[in-house]
């Protein structure tokens, strides 16, 4: 009989917990909202997408600050971004 109320107890925490879990996780979607596409901001390799020709998306960029790479930044803040080629940018930046 213990180990049937032990067994019970067990299943009920772990069905919190999981609740909880799932929960505090919030659709990419609604991440995303605040967020802004800023280009010639990304580190090598450390691009969100949009790397140019001979790259495919994510983590592709070749260099540091590349023009036509872009990482997700909470918006309003993009052109306040300084880097050691200029601004951040909310289109593209030509080389």
């Amino acid at each position: 009989m213990i180990n049937r109320s032990f067994a019970i107890t067990a299943l009920a925490l772990g069905a919190l917990a999981a609740g909880s879990a799932m929960a505090q996780d919030k659709p990419m979607a609604d991440k995303m909202a605040g967020m802004e596409k800023c280009y010639g901001v990304s580190m090598a390799g450390k691009n969100d997408c949009a790397a140019g020709p001979g790259t495919t998306c994510a983590g592709t960029s070749k260099v540091d600050y590349q023009g036509n790479a872009w990482k997700n930044v909470p918006a309003g803040t993009c052109a306040t971004i300084k880097t050691p080629k200029g601004m951040g940018s909310l289109a593209p930046i030509k080389s």
